[in-house]
């Protein structure tokens, strides 16, 4: 029922063409404006020339990075819904879930779930290998991160998953007439979009294995659950934990955090393990927690036209 829901709207094909693009592009085109102005004024400034990326985001400083960073994600979120209510006339509930509201309870447990696991998971690491550890903890900067992060993660991460697992999902169910072909597409492109992060240089393409494995748990969780909840608490909590927790020089995310990871990177059983471990038990989690069925069905059937086609929320 969850694909089914863009029925409820216009659902022409060049709109989720030129909704996906446009809004994508457009938005890390505008807004990524303010970071490069800021960066040529540093520039002039201190008088310095840029050879690489890495000197760039050095100049500015790390809250106000992080700040100018999400400000593309943030704006892309708000564009998508405008998009969504405006052209296609489907209501934000419809985008998201297959039920008749929004299930909060569902994205608060998905959230405080893997929060709760990731911070054990850096606890009983920072345990057993402090010397790969940093204690990066200053107040007054962190306090500046947990503000930025806490209203503009949410939304960063919101956009992405209303983008791959809300509007590609349901606009490429309706074309495809089957649910396999958006699982697979939105997931290896989301995969795919972060081989621009410092950590794909730093480690390697094998590093994509996590990324695109990422959004098939996504993904699955979203078509077996009929809705994003799960999705959308997940991961909020993945990004969010992490730009407040822990830090390296070679992730994207350059934060005053708590922790800082001096370990040297290694893309090998490390990057296999949250894909073939940790999320199938998390799958398995959920599935006992909402009693899922029907897995063949929803994750590979067919998207049959409802009578209720083009019924305006």
């Amino acid at each position: 029922m969850y694909i089914k829901q863009a029925y409820t709207g216009f659902n022409e094909g060049w709109k989720y063409l030129v909704g996906s693009l446009g809004i994508f592009f457009g938005s890390q085109f505008i807004g990524g404006i303010p970071f490069l102005i800021i960066v040529f004024m540093e520039m002039a400034e201190k008088g310095v020339k840029i050879t690489e990326q890495s000197e760039m985001f050095a100049l500015v400083e790390p809250n106000f990075l992080l700040f100018l960073m999400l400000l593309p994600f943030v704006l892309g979120f708000f564009m998508l819904l405008l998009w969504v209510k405006r052209l296609h006339k489907q209501s934000i509930t419809s985008l998201t879930t297959s039920r008749s509201k929004i299930s909060w309870k569902r994205i608060f447990f998905a959230f405080f779930l893997w929060a709760g696991i990731t911070i054990i998971l850096t606890i009983v690491d920072y345990k057993m290998n402090p010397t790969d550890y940093e204690w990066n903890l200053e107040w007054s900067k962190f306090i500046g991160l947990a503000i930025i992060a806490l209203l503009l993660v949410p939304l960063q991460t919101s956009f992405e998953e209303y983008l791959f697992r809300g509007y590609l999902m349901q606009g490429l169910g309706l074309k495809a007439g089957n649910k396999l072909f958006p699982l697979i597409f939105t997931s290896v492109v989301f995969g795919l979009l972060h081989i621009f992060n410092p950590e794909v240089d730093k480690m390697g393409q094998i590093i994509l294995v996590y990324y695109i494995g990422t959004g098939f748990f996504l993904g699955i969780i979203t078509l077996m659950d009929e809705g994003m909840e799960l999705a959308l608490g997940f991961h909020a909590a993945n990004n969010l934990i992490t730009a407040l927790l822990v830090t390296a020089d070679w992730t994207v995310f350059q934060t005053n955090s708590i922790l800082k990871d001096l370990s040297e990177p290694a893309a090998g059983f490390d990057v296999l393990v949250p894909v073939f471990v940790v999320f199938p038990i998390l799958i398995f989690i959920f599935a006992k927690v909402y009693k899922w069925n029907n897995w063949k069905e929803r994750l590979t059937g067919k998207v049959v036209v409802p009578e209720y086609k083009n019924e305006i929320n």
